[in-house]
C-alpha cells in the first residue's frame, strides 16, 4: 500500500502539500523511522498548473506527480435536471440522487486508485473528488483551502443554513447528501491553521500551524520551493534586485466581482497607496483581468508564484503589502500587511456576498 497523496487545486495547496511532506520527513528522520512517500495530484478544475509538474517533479519531495481533469456539475448537462430548484424536499431527493450520479460522471476522469493510499489529503473537497471519494466510500482527511479560510467563510455552514442539523445528519451519519469541510461520512478529520479564529468549531478539526510549518524551513528545503514554484528564477531575482531602497507597496490582487468592477476596485486601491510608494502588483493565479493591458506602468511580480515564496527572498522588501480578502498574516517581506476586508468591499457589491459567516 502506499503512503500519501495530496489532491490539490491551487499553486497555495502545492506549496502547503510541500511543507508537511518536509516536516513529516524531518519528523521520521528524527524517529528513526524509514522514509515514507507521497505522491500529488494537480487538479485543472480552477487553475493552470502550466509546467509545474515537472518541476515538482524535479524536486524529488514526491515520488508521482499526476494531472487531473477534475470537472465541475454543469460540464455534465445530464445532471441538469437535478439542479432545478423546487420545494425543500424535493430539493434534498434531488441533492441525493445528484451525489450519485455525479460521482458516477466523475469516475471517467478519475484515473488513480485511491483506495491504495493510506492517507489522502483533499485540499478544498468541495470540490467533484469530494463527492467521488465520499461516496465510493474511501476514508480522506480535508485540508483547509486557504490560510484561515473558515475565519471568513464557511461555505458548508452557509450554504446548508437551513435545515442544517438534518443536512448535517443526511451527510455524516447516513451518507444521502455530500457536505465539506469535515461533515462528510468519509471525512476523517480535517486540518486547519488556527482553531482560535474559528467562530463555528466541529469535532473533526485538527490544527496544524503553518507558520510552524514555515518557519522551521532549512535553507537546502527553501532552494526546493524556490526551483519548484518559479518558472523563471533569475527573472524573478533580477527584479527583485533592481527595485532599489525605495519605499514600495506591493498589492495582491482577488479575483473580485464582475471584471469591470475589479478593474475599478484595482484603481482605487493605487489612487489609495500610490502616494505612499512605488507601486507593483502582484495578480492572483486566478485573476483573469488584464493586468498588463489596463495597468501598464506598474510593475508586475508573476501570478503563479504563492505570495509565501516571497518571504523567501533575504533582500525583498516592501512598506506595505495590500490585499482586498487575501488573509496576509503569513506575509513577512513587508513592515505591514493590510487585508482592507468586508467593510472595504461593501462599496462594491452587495454585503452579504462577502459576509457569508454573518449570515449563518
Amino acid at each position: 500500500m502506499k503512503d500519501r497523496i495530496y489532491i490539490c487545486h491551487t499553486y497555495y495547496h502545492a506549496y502547503i502539500s510541500f511543507l508537511k511532506e518536509f516536516y513529516i520527513r524531518e519528523k521520521e528522520a528524527k524517529e528513526g523511522k524509514t522514509h515514507s512517500e507521497a505522491s500529488i495530484v494537480l487538479s485543472r478544475l480552477s487553475n493552470n498548473f502550466e509546467d509545474s509538474k515537472e518541476r515538482y517533479k524535479a524536486s524529488g519531495v514526491f515520488a508521482e506527480v499526476f494531472d487531473f481533469d477534475e470537472r465541475r456539475e454543469d460540464s455534465y448537462p445530464e445532471l441538469d435536471k437535478l439542479r432545478q430548484p423546487g420545494n425543500i424536499i424535493k430539493n434534498l431527493f434531488n441533492r441525493m440522487r445528484l451525489m450519485s450520479e455525479f460521482s458516477k460522471a466523475t469516475e471517467s476522469v478519475v484515473d488513480i486508485d485511491y483506495k491504495e493510499y493510506k492517507d489522502i489529503y483533499v485540499f478544498c473537497d468541495m470540490d467533484p473528488i469530494g463527492i467521488y471519494l465520499t461516496k465510493h466510500k474511501i476514508p480522506y482527511h480535508a485540508v483547509e483551502d486557504g490560510l484561515n479560510t473558515l475565519k471568513y467563510i464557511d461555505l458548508a455552514r452557509f450554504q446548508d443554513r437551513k435545515l442544517f442539523k438534518l443536512k448535517r445528519f443526511l451527510s455524516k451519519k447516513l451518507n444521502l447528501i455530500f457536505m465539506p469541510n469535515g461533515l462528510s461520512k468519509y471525512c476523517i478529520d480535517m486540518e486547519v491553521n488556527d482553531l482560535s479564529v474559528i467562530k463555528y468549531p466541529c469535532k473533526n478539526y485538527v490544527e496544524l500551524s503553518r507558520k510552524m510549518l514555515s518557519d522551521r524551513l532549512t535553507t537546502d528545503e527553501k532552494k526546493i520551493l524556490l526551483k519548484a514554484f518559479i518558472k523563471d528564477y533569475d527573472s524573478l531575482k533580477d527584479q527583485i534586485d533592481e527595485m532599489g531602497d525605495e519605499d514600495k507597496i506591493l498589492i495582491l490582487t482577488d479575483p473580485l466581482c464582475s471584471l469591470d468592477i475589479r478593474e475599478q476596485i484595482f484603481k482605487d486601491i493605487i489612487k489609495m497607496y500610490e502616494p505612499e510608494g512605488r507601486i507593483f502588483l502582484k495578480p492572483h493565479p486566478r485573476d483573469v483581468l488584464d493586468y498588463d493591458a489596463l495597468f501598464p506602468d506598474y510593475p508586475k511580480i508573476e501570478a503563479s508564484v504563492p505570495m509565501e515564496i516571497l518571504n523567501l527572498f533575504d533582500n525583498l522588501h516592501f512598506k506595505k503589502a495590500v490585499g482586498v480578502l487575501t488573509e496576509m498574516k503569513a506575509i513577512t517581506f513587508a513592515d505591514e500587511a493590510i487585508r482592507l476586508g468586508a467593510d472595504f468591499m461593501d462599496k462594491y457589491e452587495a454585503p452579504e456576498i462577502h459576509r457569508q459567516n454573518e449570515s449563518i
